[in-house]
């Protein structure tokens, strides 16, 4: 599967009805790639605002078997 997020400095972007927020990865926006364009148009918004280093950046999420193993 592939995403798209939105990065600022070393945190990342929840998209908000009110604006935007500086988070963690967790509480990011993700962005699947039909809604590309819309991604692309916050960044460009926030380009230039108080967010450092603002830049789109792909997620590439693979899904594997997993089994807790007790030591």
């Amino acid at each position: 599967m592939e995403l798209f997020i939105i990065r600022t400095g070393d945190d990342y972007i929840r998209v908000l009805e009110d604006g935007y927020r500086v988070c963690g990865m967790d509480k990011a926006s993700v962005f699947p790639m039909e809604r590309l364009d819309q991604a692309e148009a916050h960044v460009r918004e926030l380009e230039g605002s108080q967010y450092p280093e603002v830049r789109l950046r792909r997620l590439l999420i693979t899904e594997t078997s997993f089994e807790r193993k007790h030591i």
